[in-house]
């Protein structure tokens, strides 16, 4: 199976499923739709085209969370375009210095593609909304697994510095991976969220269920890798034997 990985940071995301009218919330981690449309701009996929969608669509998706962020909100005014009225005022939710690694399993050619076009992007990315854009390019790389969870758990651990630092004491860190379930899984603990995209034109915008399994996988902390193997041996019965 071809997966391919993408790292979603920046100082802020909004990842919206259900929101409407003067209040946007967000996700807790990117949705399917909003990752879907980010490959999609990348491609060059107008929004009418129901055709290509379909085929970015039908790819698997999965998102590991290595750095949770924080929840933040804003209030937004504005003034239509044309009459000049002031519009209602918009409170509007955020994800504050999050990082997450998503990842779409399908077919390898479409997937070399869509790697290619997230490094010369038709469109800018941004991280669900316009008014966030990506921290530094997105695009891991596309990798050969065993499934979609075997590549999220294989992905290195890309939280920011600082807080690898708060976990510089664990050899181990335990994040949790959203997911569609495999066929042969059992679904008695999923989840279902509107966010598989049907079309993204702005007259008919169409969302369908998708079904979701959490589950948490464990990554080596490269931190504590590096520092073991920095650290000089220490043995203090060496003393003794020298003094024998």
């Amino acid at each position: 199976m071809s997966v391919l990985t993408l790292r979603l940071a920046g100082p802020l995301q909004s990842w919206g499923s259900s929101a409407r009218f003067a209040r946007r919330t967000t996700e807790s981690a990117p949705t399917k739709s909003g990752v879907i449309g980010l490959l999609a701009a990348a491609a060059g996929v107008e929004r009418g085209d129901d055709e290509a969608l379909a085929a970015l669509s039908g790819l698997r998706f999965g998102v590991r969370i290595d750095q949770p962020g924080s929840r933040v909100r804003d209030f937004q005014t504005a003034h239509h375009g044309v009459t000049g009225a002031s519009m209602p005022l918009s409170e509007r939710f955020y994800l504050a210095d999050a990082v997450f690694v998503a990842a779409v399993a399908g077919e390898t050619g479409l997937l070399t593609r869509l790697h290619a076009a997230l490094r010369a992007p038709a469109y800018p990315p941004f991280l669900g909304r316009r008014s966030c854009p990506p921290a530094q390019p997105v695009e891991l790389g596309v990798r050969e697994a065993d499934s979609l969870h075997q590549a999220l758990t294989d992905e290195p651990w890309q939280a920011a510095a600082w807080y690898r630092r708060r976990h510089r004491d664990e050899a181990m860190v335990s994040l949790t991976v959203l997911r569609e379930a495999d066929e042969d899984e059992d679904e008695h603990d999923a989840d279902h969220q509107r966010d598989q995209p049907l079309s993204f034109a702005a007259e008919r915008r169409r969302h369908a269920l998708r079904t979701v399994v959490s589950r948490t996988v464990d990554v080596p902390n490269p931190d504590v890798v590096r520092q073991r193997a920095g650290r000089p041996r220490h043995e203090p019965l060496d003393a003794l034997e020298e003094s024998v």
